[in-house]
């Protein structure tokens, strides 16, 4: 994790890989993921949480207010 626009657009599929390793819902997560990091070249480190690392991916929220990126 190098935070904001630390990815090129190709890194994001293994970063993602990983983010979404742990969770049991893997194909929406990745879907998102990707879609974030494309978005954001980013991604928190670890499988979950540290979003902090990345205020984009952090704040990029849906329509309900909850947040887009796993």
């Amino acid at each position: 994790a190098g935070g904001e626009g630390s990815l090129k657009p190709e890194q994001c599929k293994p970063a993602c890989d990983y983010r979404c390793s742990a969770t049991s819902h893997r194909k929406p997560c990745l879907f998102f993921c990707n879609k974030c990091c494309n978005k954001c070249l980013c991604v928190p480190s670890g499988t979950y949480g540290h979003k902090e690392e990345c205020p984009c991916y952090d704040k990029w929220k849906t329509k309900e207010g909850k947040p887009k990126c796993p």
